[in-house]
């Protein structure tokens, strides 16, 4: 039998790692694999995406329905895909893991910018600093970067066979929704334009399904440093194993904060082995303090 001294101690310990248990984050899956894609009616390229996946992969209706809309649905590799649609901006789709659980939200969404260069792009959503386009300030969705890999190469490749005329990009982590599931955008821009050409809407369709259903897993990094749509980073990504998690872009880095640096390597799904810098493109000052988080981590640090 503990003494009482003893079981004070014992109460004490117990308390402890109860207290350490919720201040730590760690990522565990569904039993039962569900991937929601998600795609809103208010937004005309998400639309002909969804449209594209629902053809081109037989998607079922179902009775079920969200705000009013149809879902559909397709059991492929293994796992249960849901489609459903949002009456609201995707950026602004804070809650709707209240509605679904499952493993992996991919939202289908258009990419605007006011250059309007075609662009089939990937990312992770989330905010480094404040909350000017959805989600949380200064909380990360957590980041699939495996799925997002699989997604970026099915948009070089299937932008190559059809010789489409577009930039296959990563782009930093921006916007909301910051959610406690992993979390992607696949979009397709970045003008009216594009948003309605049906060929690359299904070009960001295959890369949505592939992300959905594809069980590679890649050595994974995070990215810090260069413009929104890194080159360097996707080069890396679509020459070699690796794959990119968040990316702190040159303009974000001045104002990111030690917590949020490390949100980007803790709210990553796969293990990040290290942190790629576009090393020219930050300031010194800047590289140096990411850089001492990063240590803190045990996080190696490397020039792109």
């Amino acid at each position: 039998m503990l003494h009482l001294r003893e079981l004070g101690r014992v109460e004490a310990r117990s308390r402890l790692k109860a207290h350490i248990s919720l201040l730590t984050f760690h990522y565990q899956p569904l039993v039962e694999t569900m991937i929601l894609i998600a795609a809103s009616t208010k937004d005309v390229a998400s639309m002909n995406i969804a449209q594209q996946i629902i053809e081109r992969y037989d998607f079922e209706k179902l009775s079920e329905t969200f705000q009013g809309n149809k879902m559909y649905f397709k059991h492929v590799a293994n796992r249960d895909v849901k489609m459903t649609f949002t009456n609201q901006e995707l950026i602004h789709s804070q809650h709707i893991t209240e509605h679904f659980k499952t493993d992996l939200v991919i939202f289908v969404s258009r990419h605007a910018s006011a250059s309007g260069f075609p662009t089939l792009s990937v990312h992770v959503p989330g905010n480094l600093d404040k909350a000017e386009l959805g989600g949380l300030p200064k909380r990360v969705s957590i980041c699939p970067a495996s799925a997002m890999k699989e997604a970026l190469m099915e948009l070089a490749k299937t932008r190559d066979e059809g010789k489409l005329p577009y930039e296959v990009s990563y782009e930093c982590t921006h916007h909301g929704p910051s959610l406690d599931v992993p979390t992607m955008f696949v979009e397709l821009g970045s003008s009216p334009e594009q948003w309605k050409d049906l060929k690359a809407a299904e070009a960001v369709a295959h890369a949505a399904i592939a992300a959905a259903t594809k069980d590679n897993k890649h050595p994974t990094v995070l990215g810090v440093g260069g413009p929104h749509y890194n080159e360097r980073f996707t080069k890396i990504a679509l020459t070699t194993n690796r794959a990119f998690g968040h990316i702190i872009s040159k303009y974000a880095a001045p104002n990111v904060e030690p917590e949020v640096i490390k949100q980007c390597v803790q709210r990553t799904v796969e293990h990040v082995e290290s942190a790629v810098f576009d090393w020219k493109s930050l300031r010194a000052g800047d590289r140096n303090r990411i850089i001492t988080v990063l240590k803190e981590l045990n996080v190696s640090t490397e020039k792109a």
